[in-house]
């Protein structure tokens, strides 16, 4: 099947739901092979962000992706509807930092790229076929995907007192999509509302564009779409959550109360195995990285992002610097500005947290317990912490210094690690960690 995109920019206005602006989303036609992009033309130089899973920041009631200081929140509907209707390529711009709810479904942006003309292009669509079964369970929440020839999606949705429980198992195409999903509006609780004004969501909800649930009665301008119209939404959302998996994907998914975050998990699963595949081809075409000796003096970056299995906005080494033997290096991290989470901590007086000190910490010792299996690719876990302390602030510009010292080890699996962190000499925070690496055997 070839790829898709549009033949046309069309454009379509309205209010974001959890901001309340007033935003102009507009379809940009792209060339084959590059993906779905969102671009702010409200931010300098109209910066771009790929809906990837691996951007993803925030799941409240919503699916937010970010990228340094770009910002995209509420991605699900109109990722869905393009997902849902076969489009491969295309730039999503939007003059403000979350799209336009409308009616609370995907049809209005389903209806858009109609009238864009969808058009074959000439580069053949890539699927991730799943090859063995993925399973994420929360509390009383499940999703697991099975290996299928297409796309499935099997959904029960119910509330906490089982009043509103419905079920539906359906093949997604852009048929099936556009006449059963797409017209399926979001819904919410009504107790959940104030609660969900506290943290600021929902500014700009309305009965407009959701359907309210207050006890057994339903809240709407309008009567209900579908007699089962939520689970059908639950499935629109699963559609455009597992889209940021970055390419199409062929499994049936199983769903018991879904939500945002359980799918996001869901799509780190498969997006780690389509990282995983993506490397092992590379390995067959002979262009793989020559393994890491254990003799190795340093690691770079590349080196690092083979050993652990972090990535943005989470990787916080960025080079060792030393092994001093087998069981203790030198690690640095480099403090920007550019850090995500300056944008909070604090605004007017930045300052790197203490948690993510010791996480830097837990990832140095990481690679030393790693090191002592011969680089085998399985993960360090962060097991424990014990005699914490932070001595000095680190702020933008600042250099961590990290010395990792491994001082016992059982088994050659379980390992303590004294850990400092340094900025120009001076000690800043201290920590004796337990780190474990995964064991292979399961």
């Amino acid at each position: 099947m070839k790829q898709r995109t549009l033949s046309r920019p069309v454009s379509i206005k309205g209010n974001a739901l959890h901001t309340g602006e007033a935003v102009t989303l507009t379809l940009r036609p792209a060339p084959a092979g590059r993906g779905v992009v969102f671009r702010r033309t409200d931010l300098s130089g109209s910066p771009e962000i790929e809906p990837r899973v691996d951007h993803v920041t925030d799941l409240v009631r919503a699916t937010t992706i970010q990228a340094g200081h770009v910002k995209i929140h509420t991605v699900e509907h109109v990722l869905s509807a393009l997902s849902g209707c076969g489009i491969d390529n295309v730039v999503v711009e939007m003059n403000a930092s979350e799209p336009p709810v409308l009616d609370g479904s995907a049809r209005p942006f389903v209806n858009l790229i109609i009238e864009g003309e969808p058009v074959e292009q000439d580069e053949e669509r890539e699927y991730f076929v799943l090859d063995a079964p993925v399973s994420v369970t929360r509390g009383n929440s499940s999703i697991i995907a099975l290996p299928h020839d297409g796309l499935k999606i099997s959904c029960t949705s119910a509330d906490d007192r089982g009043i509103h429980t419905q079920h539906l198992s359906l093949e997604i195409d852009p048929e099936s999509y556009v006449s059963q999903l797409a017209p399926a509006r979001t819904f919410t609780i009504y107790e959940d509302i104030e609660e969900l004004l506290k943290l600021g969501k929902i500014r700009g909800g309305s009965l407009d564009c959701a359907v309210v649930i207050k006890g057994d009665k339903i809240m709407s301008k309008e009567p209900l779409r579908f007699k089962d119209e939520f689970v059908r939404h639950k499935i629109l959302d699963i559609v455009g959550d597992i889209s940021l998996l970055g390419m199409p994907l062929k499994a049936h998914i199983v769903a018991t109360r879904p939500g945002h975050a359980i799918n996001a998990e869901l799509t780190k699963i498969l997006f780690d195995r389509l990282q995983e595949r993506k490397k092992g081809g590379a390995r067959k075409k002979g262009t793989a990285r020559p393994p890491i000796r254990n003799d190795v003096e340093a690691l770079d970056i590349r080196s690092i992002l083979d050993i652990l299995p972090h990535r943005y906005p989470f990787v916080l080494i960025d080079r060792v610097v030393e092994f001093k033997g087998a069981e203790e290096l030198v690690a640095i991290k480099n403090v920007t500005f550019n850090e995500p989470y300056f944008n909070g901590h604090f605004p007017g007086n930045p300052v790197m947290p203490g948690v993510l000190q010791l996480e830097a910490m837990a990832q140095a010792a990481g690679i030393l317990i790693i090191r002592l299996n011969n680089w085998e690719p399985r993960p360090a876990f962060f097991m424990s912490a014990d005699k914490v302390k932070f001595r000095k602030p680190v702020f933008p510009g600042d250099q961590l210094r990290i010395h990792a010292k491994l001082t016992k080890v059982r088994n050659g699996k379980i390992g303590v690690a004294e850990v400092s962190c340094s900025v120009d000499g001076q000690v800043v925070s201290t920590a004796e960690l337990m780190i474990t690496i995964l064991d292979g055997s399961g």
